[in-house]
């Protein structure tokens, strides 16, 4: 079993990118793929005290395309698994080795995502169904307050979450990849910068292989939301939340709607 790791930077924190960069040289990772977005020369340096990392400096394609030069890289290199992560995740690195065990266990497995919490210790939902626009819609622009049934099933609430189900929509902040599906399945789409790149991805490699929620290990996650504090960030995500739309469908997506229907 091989696998490398994809870390995609753009201004990223010191302390937080060396956190992460920690973690994955004492994981099960032959090689960590640094992509910066900003072509910073103190990324570079961070990265050089990692023997493990590979520093690509990159203009700022976007999150997706970021990482898409590392799944070259995985490519090219041949492995078996590689993992996309934010630089802004807490994990322990056996973590890794847990999720590769689940997946060498079930070769019908293409994507396998851990249980994300925040800092607090509370759940964050992050495997969901595949959104409709009014999902989309209501989360971002309606208070918290109303439709709270909606909310609640799209983001699976009612499930077992200490059981592993197969979901078809995964937060991209941590999935480990089968590269067999990827070659299968492609990789992101590059036409989405930011944002809905991960619904994409998921929804393409569900369609033929299980995409799974794993209860254990478990990552936390330091969500910035930046799209709920900068109004340049929100209009990115509009923007591609309608690219994404445009693609698969607004209010008329059967497939969507067979999908979901079959998450119990």
């Amino acid at each position: 079993m091989r696998l490398t790791a994809s870390v995609v930077t753009y201004h990223t924190p010191e302390d937080e990118l060396r956190a992460c960069l920690r973690a994955l040289q004492d994981s099960c990772a032959e090689k960590i793929i640094i992509i910066d977005n900003a072509s910073e020369e103190r990324i570079r340096g961070i990265a050089s005290d990692f023997s493990k990392a590979m520093y690509l400096p990159n203009r700022n394609t976007g999150y997706g395309a970021g990482h898409n030069i590392g799944l070259t890289v995985a490519e090219n290199d041949r492995v078996d698994y590689h993992l996309v992560l934010n630089s802004d995740v807490k994990f322990l690195p056996e973590g890794i080795t847990e999720l590769v065990a689940v997946m060498e266990n079930d070769m019908a497995i293409g994507l396998a995502h851990p249980r994300i919490k925040d800092d607090a210790g509370n759940d964050l939902f992050t495997s969901r169904l595949l959104p409709t626009p009014f999902d989309v819609f209501i989360r971002r622009f309606i208070p918290a307050t109303r439709f709270t049934t909606r909310r609640s099933r799209y983001l699976l609430k009612h499930l077992d979450h200490d059981k592993p189900h197969n979901i078809p929509y995964h937060q991209g902040s941590f999935l480990l990849l089968r590269m067999e599906a990827i070659y299968e399945c492609g990789k992101f789409d590059e036409r989405f910068f930011m944002y809905p790149e991960d619904i994409d991805l998921c929804r393409r490699i569900h369609r033929k292989y299980k995409t799974l929620y794993v209860p254990s290990p478990i990552v936390v996650h330091h969500h910035r939301k930046a799209s709920y504090k900068s109004t340049r960030m929100l209009w990115v995500h509009i923007i591609n939340m309608i690219k994404y739309f445009n693609k698969w469908g607004w209010w008329i997506d059967r497939e969507r709607k067979q999908i979901n229907t079959g998450v119990q």
